[in-house]
């Protein structure tokens, strides 16, 4: 096979300026893991789990394994990255001469894919509960029943800032919130039922309904829901989501971030990904980089999405975002990973993920790479909100979307406005939707399937 050559847009990966990699923390558990613990899904072939032991291949070899990838692209059956070469990869991304291998394979990929075109979803972000019964140590957005800042919306004031949405030519409706508060609160318990409901899904079944009613289609965040719930939200949704974040159970170990977050389990929230696959939901899901997982651990990770979308064709799109260090929690002072690092996994992600699920990067959270993080195959902005703010990292406000369309089209793009579903979803998926969200969905959509409001705002006007 011919080799990949170098072209100066893959060199965005390492040429664009960044910022110089922080010192580790030598002492620091989360950021010495065990090298040899195993991740929650298949093991690791024998020996492949030691990621400063194993394959170390060249550039000939990464050239090689990199081409065959982004040759069967458009095939019946694209050539899938193995667990073996993939773990072989994340050992050397470190070299800046295979890294701009793995990006131009990554990009080559998305222009395969979706061309010159890059999207991002115009939304509100309404956290319709910041009470979560998890107990993250990197976590800002949940709060205790006794805090200033614990707040459960009411349906009125979900419809109030739906319509403030609307004016704003915001299709997207992020409904995020905590994990099952009824099961760790008895006060929220008691708020529920003053107002006539059980749980925290019959709540966000209401504020579901009341959006479609107002005009914006919502999109559920809720953490862990039964297949039940989701069967019975599916009918108010365009779309939902569940970041699996790591199949790592290491990090449920005593000490460890999610020791405190039973809903952090990884095979819980496998069951979750398994389960919308079988109730054909559009699925988001996505990877969670720096919180003290292992190279192993994150390609396992990234097989697992792979495994997923592949058996049941449900996943929409991967994001892949970096940890971001906040201040009073207990991984304050845990360093971010390094902009290298994080535009090496997000190429290493387009190679493992199937080609149709799209790759999204939060652009709040490296709004100084956004170049690089295209050029390494990123296709999607997300949810960019000119109306609310991203409670789950408040430090990192939105770029305006007149900045992003003006960056993405800098780096040899074209930006285009999506709703929660994707375009190629809305035109040819048409089992992935129940028949109440089928008739709807073209009243937001163009011909092509992209965003088209009643209420049109310019960029200027809206960010």
């Amino acid at each position: 096979m011919r080799p990949l050559r170098l072209r100066g847009a893959a060199r965005l990966c390492d040429d664009s300026p960044r910022r110089r990699p922080p010192a580790r923390l030598e002492t620091s558990p989360l950021r010495n893991a065990d090298s040899d613990a195993s991740p929650a899904s298949a093991p690791p072939s024998p020996g492949a789990d030691r990621p400063r032991r194993g394959l170390r291949p060249s550039r000939t070899d990464v050239e090689r394994w990199v081409g065959e990838i982004v040759s069967g692209v458009g095939a019946d059956r694209s050539p899938e990255l193995g667990r073996e070469r993939a773990e072989a990869l994340s050992r050397v991304l470190h070299d800046e001469a295979i890294r701009q291998i793995v990006c131009e394979g990554a990009r080559a990929i998305k222009q395969a894919r979706t061309g010159s075109r890059v999207t991002v979803s115009r939304n509100l972000f309404i956290p319709l509960t910041n009470l979560c019964r998890n107990r993250c140590t990197y976590c800002t957005f949940a709060k205790l029943p006794d805090s200033a800042e614990a707040h459960t919306y009411t349906v009125d004031e979900v419809a109030e800032v739906i319509r403030g949405g609307v004016a704003t030519g915001c299709i997207e409706a992020l409904m995020c919130l905590g994990d099952k508060p009824e099961i760790a609160y008895r006060s929220y318990r008691e708020m529920l039922a003053t107002r006539g409901l059980s749980s925290t899904t019959e709540l966000l079944l209401e504020a579901c309904r009341r959006t479609l009613e107002v005009g914006m289609l919502p999109h559920t965040n809720a953490g862990i829901l039964s297949k039940e719930e989701m069967a019975a939200l599916r009918p108010f949704n365009a779309s939902m989501g569940l970041m699996l974040e790591t199949t790592s159970r290491r990090l449920r170990e005593k000490g460890m971030p999610h020791f405190h977050a039973p809903d952090k389990e990884p095979a819980r929230r496998i069951a979750m990904h398994e389960e919308a696959g079988e109730l054909k939901i559009p699925f988001t899901t996505g990877m969670l980089l720096g919180i003290g997982e292992n190279d192993v651990e994150r390609v396992d990770t990234l097989l697992t999405i792979r495994d997923l979308a592949l058996r049941h064709g449900h996943v929409q799109e991967a994001i892949i975002q970096p940890f971001h260090p906040k201040p009073d929690t207990k991984m304050r002072d845990v360093p971010p990973l390094s902009d290298d690092e994080v535009v090496s996994w997000v190429a290493l992600a387009r190679l493992i993920l199937p080609p149709e699920v799209h790759l999204q990067a939060p652009p709040n959270l490296g709004s100084d790479m956004l170049p690089r993080l295209i050029a390494a195959g990123v296709d999607d902005w997300g949810g960019v909100s000119p109306v609310t703010i991203d409670f789950i990292n408040p430090e990192a406000p939105w770029p305006a979307l007149r900045r992003l369309r003006d960056e993405t089209v800098a780096a040899g793009f074209e930006l285009f406005e999506r709703g929660p579903v994707y375009p190629e979803w809305i035109l040819g998926r048409p089992d992935f939707f129940d028949p109440q969200m089928r008739a709807l969905l073209p009243r937001y959509a163009n011909d092509e399937g992209y965003a088209q409001r009643a209420n049109d705002q310019s960029d200027e006007e809206a960010a």
